[in-house]
């Protein structure tokens, strides 16, 4: 159980914003008076099902409410976070992952494996894998920012950014896009998820690691109850393309909107970003910091 306590008036103050709190299957989250008189605030385990998800749960919501800076934010951004995870249990229910957030998932954990576990410590680069954690980019390095998006066009002539911020490289040195083009597949040669996921926590020197790349598949959805349904699809990369994101890149950015507009997604034209490519050695370069 997390357990969160404040002063009875903070408590107040929440209890009238939120009438009623946000429960899921297996999860729920309860307000109870301390013996002191004080608010407690209470993430409980209801059931054995959802055991696997309870600890990277408590931790974030901890994590989020420890970083506000008052009572009532720490109790607002706990309930929120908690809602989070409730809608991302609930999207994934009995079916697992969707084919999109499945391909997206491959497509990430490719990059961790073929271009960042060779040149990184894997600390390091599994650490840098920020996606799971609601980031911008789905990894934030040291030396770099790198977003990837996953198809199965050979040759995509667009690309979907989610937001003003994915393809913003404030803070960065350097942010690369990444997009993956699959052959998708029922039964053949290609990798499956599992197979992905097993290679990388085979490859891991340490239990640390393991366990942080296993938290961090968790906070992506990727749950061991589902393991059955990821044996297929299969992929084949048939092609990776690497763009470095500079100035004159493609993109909307925040310093591009004008106040009171934000949530922007978008669309780019993969004609003509050939200008901006890099070739696999180059982003392993950039990675490591000799750019």
């Amino acid at each position: 159980m997390l357990l969160l306590r404040v002063p009875a008036s903070a408590g107040q103050t929440i209890a009238e914003r939120y009438p009623s709190l946000p429960s899921t299957r297996g999860l729920a989250i309860e307000f109870a008076t301390a013996p002191d008189g004080s608010t407690e605030l209470r993430v409980v385990l209801t059931a054995d099902e959802r055991r696997e998800v309870f600890n990277p749960l408590i931790a974030d919501v901890a994590t989020t409410a420890h970083a506000t800076e008052g009572p009532v934010e720490a109790l607002t951004a706990a309930i929120e976070r908690f809602e989070h995870w409730r809608h991302l249990l609930q999207s994934i229910r009995d079916t697992g992952l969707s084919e999109e957030a499945r391909r997206g998932l491959f497509g990430e954990l490719i990059v961790l494996r073929d271009h960042l576990c060779p040149v990184l410590p894997p600390q390091e680069a599994v650490s840098g894998w920020r996606g799971p954690m609601g980031a911008n980019q789905d990894f934030e390095l040291a030396t770099c920012a790198i977003e990837v998006k996953t198809g199965t066009g050979r040759s995509p002539r667009s690309i979907v950014i989610a937001s003003e911020r994915q393809l913003d490289d404030t803070g960065t040195d350097h942010l690369l896009l990444a997009h993956l083009s699959l052959d998708e597949r029922r039964g053949g040669s290609g990798e499956s998820l599992n197979a992905v996921v097993d290679s990388l926590r085979e490859a891991s020197p340490s239990a640390a690691v393991r366990a942080e790349l296993d938290d961090l598949l968790i906070r992506a959805g990727y749950l061991s109850e589902h393991r059955h349904l990821y044996d297929e699809l299969r992929y084949t990369v048939r092609g990776t393309d690497f763009w470095h994101v500079t100035d004159d890149f493609p993109r909307i950015t925040e310093a591009d909107l004008r106040p009171g507009v934000g949530g922007c997604r978008y669309r780019i034209s993969t004609v003509g970003l050939d200008q901006y490519g890099v070739s696999a050695q180059r982003v392993a370069s950039i990675v490591k910091g000799e750019a």
